[in-house]
């Protein structure tokens, strides 16, 4: 990025190999997360169970041979751990994936989601691929995604490919907040999806609330336009875009490019937001709004902001699940870039 670019759409990323390795490690929204960290609510019990169980893990792959853990190893010395975390939205289990991640250590640990994989798999090839993971003894795998079938496929047979390679495994997935049972069905989802892989997973239940609360947060009006180009000009590191030209522009380039998109963002203003019709279209901006949760980049929305981003058929359709995710994302970082520019007033 040079001095003088103000648009991501003048921004044009290169991403080696090695950096889409590389960068298979927690985000810098989870740089500090930890065990000890997770704040387990007393109301739900199976928070601190899941805490206790994954600390059991992390023993086991650093080389310890404490309890649970050595009773499992006694009876199937040769199987690789392999673990799922399934609760709702808000609940903590990226906070958790993220604890195992760093517990074990960036030498023996890759952390990424489920799309980073994919697209790994799309840049490397499948073998090249799983040579790579099978360097590390953990590949923990975030917001597993069972809306595209060609996708599970490929992500069943790449794990099992680690697994049989003695490669650890630990996977999350979200539910939607108003699906029955909070996220029981999700599991069972996983699980049918990845049947080759089912007997090896032991599933962590992670029950709670969203402690973000942001169901409020998604329906947010937008900021006049003037007002985003107004905060945003003249602050280091502060990008804006139309938000037509900026989807325009997401269409010709590769989704595993889009956080290099974002290096040494501050703050991204977004004027003409508009609803997102086209499924092509809102898929790719989901992945964008993950990049900028992952990098904690605050955003600023004019136009009609939150309101209606997504069509109604968008949010009842396969992929509903991701554009909720990305709804709840964005409203926090929204919230974050008017607290940004309050502050600076």
């Amino acid at each position: 990025m040079t001095a003088a670019t103000t648009h991501l759409t003048q921004v044009r990323p290169h991403v080696p190999t090695e950096r889409l390795l590389a960068d298979l490690v927690p985000p810098r929204h989870f740089a500090g997360a930890s065990f000890a960290s997770y704040r387990a609510n007393p109301r739900y019990p199976s928070q601190q169970t899941t805490v206790l169980r994954l600390a059991e893990v992390t023993e086991l792959l650093n080389g310890g041979s404490g309890g649970w853990l050595r009773r499992l190893r006694a009876a199937a010395p040769k199987k690789a751990v392999a673990v799922y975390l399934d609760g709702g939205f808000g609940v903590g289990k990226t906070h958790l994936l993220a604890s195992l991640a760093h517990a074990v250590g960036p030498d023996a640990a890759y952390y990424g989601t489920f799309v980073e994989y994919t697209n790994l798999v799309g840049a490397l090839g499948f073998a090249k691929t799983v040579e790579a993971l099978a360097t590390k003894r953990l590949v923990c795998i975030d917001e597993f995604e069972l809306d595209d079938p060609g996708d599970t496929v490929l992500m069943s047979r790449l794990l099992r490919e680690l697994a049989d390679r003695g490669v650890a495994l630990a996977a999350t997935s979200n539910t939607l907040p108003d699906s029955l049972g909070e996220g029981r069905f999700a599991a069972e989802d996983f699980l049918r999806e990845i049947q080759a892989l089912a007997a090896r997973f032991e599933i962590m239940r992670v029950d709670g609330e969203d402690y973000r609360q942001r169901d409020i947060v998604i329906e947010s009006l937008g900021l006049p336009d003037d007002a985003v180009s107004g905060a945003v000009a003249g602050r280091g590191g502060a990008m804006i875009d139309d938000f037509d030209e900026l989807l325009g522009y997401l269409a010709r380039v590769h989704p595993s490019k889009y956080g290099a998109l974002l290096d040494r963002v501050t703050l991204l203003g977004l004027t003409g937001v508009h609803p997102v019709t086209d499924q092509s279209t809102g898929l790719r901006l989901v992945v964008l709004i993950d990049r900028l949760y992952d990098r904690d980049v605050p955003v600023l929305l004019g136009g009609s902001g939150l309101s209606d981003l997504f069509s109604e058929q968008m949010l009842t359709g396969g992929y509903r699940k991701k554009y909720f995710r990305a709804l709840s994302r964005l409203g926090s970082l929204a919230q974050d870039g008017r607290t940004l520019v309050d502050q600076a007033a």
